[in-house]
């Protein structure tokens, strides 16, 4: 993704990455996963590369639409799936990662907190935990329910929203990445380069 976001960049296109689930990994399922969302001036509209694919993976997992054009009910982005889920549209026990056994709303409001840092130029690791990221299987109090609706709300339009997207995330303690962060796939706290 981050590859993908540098070569539009490179060339003038706006691009950004973006966080949340592809229902395309496991029938029925919605998998976390990222992408890169870029500006197609032609038609003055974002559209969703998935840069992970190849003619191998599409084969593979029978991947039927454009991987160039990802539609939205393909690929879910988190701010989407966290209102979805809120409203009752989506049962949240169906987004996170199936081999682990990672699913839930606790999930959704990590990866919307993630997708938040990357509109915001921070291009994190999809296991990087900090602030107000939830526990694992953690059930959400009505504060924290609150808390992430807020973020949803700035983030599932981010042009429309990005002076106050911006102030939140650099103004909110549990919004704003630390020095450091815990690496969940490894386990352990590791400190953060800025480029």
């Amino acid at each position: 993704m981050l590859f993908a976001v540098a070569i539009f960049r490179h060339h003038g296109i706006p691009a950004r990455g973006r966080g949340g689930f592809g229902a395309y990994f496991n029938a029925g399922k919605y998998e976390d996963h990222w992408v890169c969302e870029y500006w197609k001036e032609d038609e003055g509209r974002w559209a969703l590369l998935d840069a992970q694919f190849d003619d191998v993976f599409i084969r593979n997992l029978s991947v039927g639409h454009d991987i160039h054009d990802v539609p939205h009910d393909q690929f879910l982005t988190s701010p989407d799936t966290w209102q979805r889920c809120r409203s009752g549209a989506l049962d949240a026990e169906l987004f996170g990662i199936e081999f682990s056994q990672m699913r839930g709303l606790w999930f959704v409001a990590g990866s919307l907190l993630r997708d938040l840092a990357t509109l915001n130029g921070f291009e994190i690791l999809p296991w990087d935990v900090w602030g107000a990221q939830p526990a694992i299987n953690a059930t959400l109090s009505d504060g924290e329910l609150a808390f992430f609706d807020g973020v949803a709300a700035l983030t599932t339009d981010p042009d429309a929203n990005f002076d106050a997207m911006r102030q939140r995330f650099a103004n909110d303690a549990g919004l704003a990445l630390p020095h450091s962060v815990f690496n969940a796939l490894r386990q352990r706290r590791e400190d953060l380069f800025e480029a």
